[in-house]
């Protein structure tokens, strides 16, 4: 049965039986397959590279096919810039970067230890500085992808700081942007030998490591640790603190969907939210989209389709199957969907506020006459091209440095996804377990255990588990982000909280702040401040409070 949280949730952060210490203010997002006819299998060949690097479609005895799968916040194509201009990390916050010998492998004791260096990013002290030793530490969990430009979209962490005199540290993920096991990206890719060291866990025990001799080197053993992450990162904030309570007093989780996986919530809620998504903006925009997969697949199998496709959609290279396209835009609306922000970002693209509703008037406004295809292209050109200096679209691309996690999805974060015909604008496609396997053996040699996390961090029965054995974790999800079908979307005990925002996006309350920022999300950002702040009260108590109230008192002074 498929449930669409949007339609069902009430405006407000839903409560508990036992209310949550700061949330009394209202407020106003892999592998698929199903077996379909030929001509949708070649239309839907997987994006996942090089996992799936098959061309499925163009098997003539195999009529089978796999939408393509969104990651955190996924891969996108990366338009080609004109002479002249270029791209990078933003975001006017200072940092040192730093190395740490890291251990590749924590979990055995074979006698030939290796290691590597693992990049980290601190917090240079800005007004008020850090507290010094004792004092607070934010420290943020890498996602899959380079630290420096999560540490760019994460203003929170860094705008919360000075209120708490709290040191900043970003912790880069393993096997990505430059903590790089065997020294090079090469060689840690090289096969399933050298990526075998590339699991949450691992990564969890870096941060571990890493933060208990940060401590040590500061002579600040006794510094609480707030943990923040979001998206993956925010899974792994949440399980960090789970598995290392003694490390971290509290976790900021940010669209974490720890849910997504086995059949812990429905298999069709992403697709069926990035849907939704569409079809509040513009009914007609949605139904455009829905029957373009048949006019895209009908055009590229007919006379010069392949090439008069690439010229309508602005290509770079001439296509060689209507698949790259057709996981182009299946991309291109799950991540708009994603970052649906009320407000301009560059996360992902350089984007207007309130992407999908810009997106849905360029489709829809088209002259009479325009074909469907036009209209599509027309309205994924604000998602690729919203600057308008593109000449011409790159499909594989990788900007943000993610193919590790491929061989992730390959191993232990399984999260089964489907498409339903009723809700969803995308074909109608079954999650089939055995090709998803099959595939992930042909490619990496190596077979899913698509129980494994559930197993090692829980999600059964979560509301019972956590209250039991749970404390100290916000989950913070916006209902138009896919990725909340796998949230935590209830209060779970008094320090377990949800706050959900209906009209928020991915992440939303990490981004940094801007004048644009609607009151909702402003009282939803000092609500999770709040929280925090009961956190580290709670930590220092009578013997270190007067540490921790320099910092209430400078925040108190400067408002």
């Amino acid at each position: 049965m498929t449930r669409t949280y949007v339609n069902h949730l009430p405006r407000h952060v839903e409560s508990s039986p036992i209310p949550p210490r700061s949330l009394s203010i209202p407020f106003p997002d892999r592998l698929h397959s199903a077996h379909r006819s030929q001509a949708s299998a070649a239309m839907h060949r997987p994006r996942r590279l090089p996992l799936l690097l098959i061309l499925l479609g163009l098997l003539p005895a195999v009529a089978r096919a796999l939408l393509p799968p969104p990651r955190f916040p996924g891969p996108h194509a990366r338009p080609r810039p004109r002479a002249g201009t270029g791209d990078g990390v933003g975001g006017g916050y200072e940092f040192e970067t730093r190395y740490f010998r890291q251990r590749l492998d924590h979990f055995s004791f074979s006698g030939e230890e290796e290691f590597f260096q693992q990049r980290y990013l601190v917090g240079r002290a800005g007004a008020g500085g850090w507290a010094g030793p004792g004092g607070p530490i934010f420290f943020y969990c890498g996602n899959e992808g380079d630290i420096a430009w999560f540490a760019a979209n994460s203003g929170l962490v860094w705008d919360a700081a000075p209120r708490f005199a709290a040191l900043v540290v970003f912790a880069e993920h393993r096997y990505y942007g430059e903590s790089m096991p065997f020294g090079s990206k090469d060689k840690a890719y090289n096969n399933s030998r050298s990526m075998a060291y590339l699991t949450a866990e691992q990564a969890l025990a870096d941060y571990a490591v890493l933060l208990t001799d940060l401590k040590r080197n500061l002579s600040s053993e006794s510094s609480p640790v707030v943990l923040f992450g979001g998206s993956y990162g925010g899974m792994l904030a949440a399980w960090m603190r789970l598995k290392y309570p003694h490390i971290a007093v509290g976790a900021l989780a940010s669209s974490a969907p720890i849910l997504q996986f086995e059949d812990i919530v429905p298999d069709t809620i992403f697709y069926d939210l990035v849907s939704n998504d569409f079809k509040r903006e513009s009914l007609s925009c949605f139904q455009t989209i829905k029957d373009s997969w048949k006019e895209l697949d009908e055009q590229g199998n007919g006379q010069d389709g392949l090439l008069k496709l690439s010229k309508t959609f602005h290509l770079c290279q001439t296509l060689n199957t209507t698949g790259a396209l057709s996981d182009w835009l299946s991309s291109a609306y799950s991540y708009l969907a994603m970052v649906d922000y009320p407000m301009p970002s560059e996360f992902l693209m350089p984007l207007p506020a309130n992407p999908i509703k810009e997106v849905c008037r360029n489709i829809d406004k088209q002259p009479e006459g325009s074909s469907i295809l036009e209209r599509i292209y027309a309205g994924v050109n604000i998602y690729y091209n919203y600057t308008g200096t593109v000449d011409c679209f790159d499909l594989d691309d990788d900007p943000h440095g993610m193919g590790g996690w491929d061989w992730q999805a390959c191993t232990e974060m399984v999260m089964p996804m489907s498409s339903s015909e009723g809700l969803s604008m995308f074909l109608p496609d079954e999650f089939d377990y055995a090709l998803y396997a099959d595939d992930c053996v042909k490619n990496f040699g190596v077979r899913p255990r698509p129980r494994w996390i559930s197993t090692e961090f829980g999600g059964h029965n979560i509301s019972s588990v956590l209250e039991k054995f749970g404390s100290n974790i916000i989950f913070f999800n916006g209902l138009l982000d896919p990725w909340s079908g796998g949230g935590v979307l209830k209060n779970i005990s008094e320090s377990v909280v949800a706050i959900v925002a209906p009209l928020g996006a991915h992440h939303i309350d990490l981004r940094p702040a801007t004048k644009e920022d609607p009151d909702w999300l402003v009282s939803l950002r000092e609500s999770e401040l709040e929280i925090i702040s009961g956190w580290l009260s709670d930590h220092y108590g009578a013997r270190g409070g007067a540490l921790f109230q320099r910092a209430t008192n400078k925040d108190s002074a400067a408002s």
